[in-house]
């Protein structure tokens, strides 16, 4: 069954309303221009090195943040196949990476390759983005194709002197483009990608390279380290399970006839034999009338 919403993601909840909420205090506090980098001057020239570790912080564009939510909810089932503690850890153990290649290889690659011309890296973490589209690409399978094609049946005959043009015409009205059901995630995505060319294509081409790698065990101790547990609320979950243990217990030792259960155990033992459980009904109804 397919659920809707962030059911079982809240990690993916959490990236979404922080994307929202970050760019909407930098737009209040005017602090847009304090996050993006340009290698001149707030590099060489100022010294802003440390705009390496923030750029990544939130998006300056409303037209980002709307694609980036989007995309994030559409990937929200890499939580759900992984669980919330591994896509926590994917998280922060890829974050060194996707936060300083990208303006490494600008400052030190690509712009002097370009003599100047590539000087531009937009604010916001599109390569997190695409490292779990990475994974999404890999991992997630499609359930249908479908093709577009200019028409459900081949067009009428073209009448020309020539064959040969009639039968080349007619070839290419015939194409079709096949799609699958995982198309429409791609392109939120890919619109991010082209927001800010070609500075946010770098990010998104580092971001894909790094989350492949983590697939592919590249990177070394990301794919093996985790985060605790109570980060993601898993303690809790453990403590319902001991919980629900230890009535299980209680139930098998009181029912072997070591003594009379109380609680919820008293209405199922009775005279040192175990009755069977009783239903959700008859508990409702039993407060009513009193049990005999």
């Amino acid at each position: 069954m397919i659920t809707s919403g962030f059911t079982n993601a809240p990690v993916s909840q959490f990236l979404v309303f922080g994307i929202v909420i970050g760019a909407l205090i930098a737009s209040l506090t005017d602090t847009r221009y304090y996050i993006h980098i340009q290698v001149v001057p707030h590099i060489w020239k100022y010294g802003q090195f440390w705009r390496f570790l923030t750029w990544q912080i939130c998006f300056t564009n409303s037209t980002e943040v709307l694609f980036a939510a989007v995309s994030l909810y559409n990937l929200r089932v890499i939580e759900r196949l992984w669980g919330s503690r591994k896509f926590a850890s994917f998280l922060l153990a890829t974050l060194p990476y996707t936060t300083l290649l990208p303006p490494l290889i600008l400052t030190f690659i690509l712009r002097p390759l370009t003599f100047g011309r590539l000087n531009f890296l937009p604010a916001g973490p599109t390569p997190i983005i695409f490292a779990l589209l990475a994974n999404y690409y890999a991992a997630i399978p499609y359930t249908y194709r479908y093709k577009i094609a200019p028409y459900s049946s081949p067009p009428p005959a073209i009448s020309s002197s020539s064959p040969n043009a009639a039968q080349t015409a007619t070839s290419i009205w015939a194409k079709s483009i096949t799609f699958t059901s995982k198309a429409t995630t791609y392109l939120p995505p890919l619109q991010l990608a082209l927001s800010q060319f070609p500075g946010s294509l770098l990010g998104a081409a580092v971001g894909w390279a790094i989350g492949t790698a983590y697939r592919r065990d590249v990177l070394p101790y990301a794919s093996s380290w985790r985060v605790p547990g109570w980060m993601v609320g898993e303690e809790k979950k453990r403590g319902f399970e001991g919980l629900r243990a230890r009535l299980d217990a209680e139930r098998e030792r009181e029912g072997a006839g070591g003594g009379l259960a109380t609680g919820i155990l008293a209405g199922e033992t009775q005279g040192g034999q175990t009755r069977q459980r009783r239903t959700l009904g008859d508990m409702v109804a039993e407060q009513f009338r009193g049990r005999g």
